[in-house]
């Protein structure tokens, strides 16, 4: 869920969200109509300074990397999946996203904390989006029997807010450095919630959504200190379904030079825009 994310912000609205003239050498980095997570690139980042009165913007890589990872080949395994000599396999561990309701868990059996909880204790930060895409799916029904088909054709959505040219999805960070190397970089997951009743349609095979947060959660968030109460609370907020929009594009929107530009599939049942 939430795979694919936009930060294509124009520079005047990227002045005027950092309030600061050095911002504007950075640029650079908010030309992206679409980040492809399973990519693991570099996103925009909102994250508060060290004592909390005030935030910056970085990058930081696009999928969590946990602090029990030693080196890039174990990220790499965890990431793909991989083989034991023993013939065991591990499969992939996808960490682009993290479960609102999940985040402060505590592992029942050893009693230990789950992997997100000490990030979303200490270090919440906001993803900056102008748009994310999702895919439905449709299942067609036979022509002999009326029934649905077992296999669903799906189509790609566009989703944003109305009349915000950028919004912030809630996110946890974690720094991570490779013992084998040296290296050293922030990694981050968007964090998701049940989906509202615009979400329920088009991301129809999961739920999910991500938590998208109004201007005064997404400083709470970011800046306050909170209980695990709230912040559980704050993860799983789902964002009013009639301030968002959605819409079909192409299916190979990943290499148009436009991906966001509005297709209509004349098969395509419409979306029921109110509850």
């Amino acid at each position: 869920m939430c795979y694919y994310n936009g930060q294509r912000v124009s520079r005047s609205e990227y002045i005027r969200l950092m309030d600061l003239e050095k911002a504007v050498k950075n640029y650079n980095f908010l030309n992206n109509s679409i980040q492809e997570g399973f990519a693991y690139g570099q996103s925009a980042v909102l994250k508060p300074n060290d004592v909390k009165s005030n935030f910056e913007i970085v990058q930081m890589e696009w999928g969590f990397i946990p602090s029990y990872l030693s080196t890039r080949e174990d990220v790499k395994k965890m990431r793909s999946g991989y083989k034991e000599a023993n013939g065991k396999y591990h499969p992939p561990l996808t960490t682009l996203n993290a479960k609102g309701e999940e985040l402060l868990l505590i592992d029942p059996f050893t009693k230990k904390p789950k992997m997100y909880r000490k990030a979303a204790l200490e270090r919440r930060c906001l993803v900056l989006s102008t748009g994310f895409y999702e895919w439905r799916h449709v299942y067609p029904k036979n022509k002999r029997t009326g029934e649905p088909l077992k296999t669903a054709v799906k189509y790609p959505y566009y989703i944003s807010l109305k009349d915000q040219e950028y919004f912030y999805m809630a996110g946890i960070w974690q720094p991570w450095t490779d013992r084998q190397t040296g290296e050293q970089v922030n990694t981050m997951a968007i964090v998701t919630t049940d989906a509202n009743y615009i979400m329920k349609q088009v991301h129809n095979s999961k739920n999910r959504m991500p938590t998208i947060l109004g201007d005064e959660l997404a400083w709470e968030w970011m800046m306050d200190d909170i209980s695990e109460e709230r912040i559980t609370e704050i993860a799983t907020s789902q964002y009013p379904a009639k301030l968002m929009q959605a819409y079909s594009i192409e299916k190979e929107f990943r290499a148009s030079v436009e991906p966001t530009t509005a297709f209509t599939y004349e098969e395509l049942p419409p979306l029921v825009l109110n509850e």
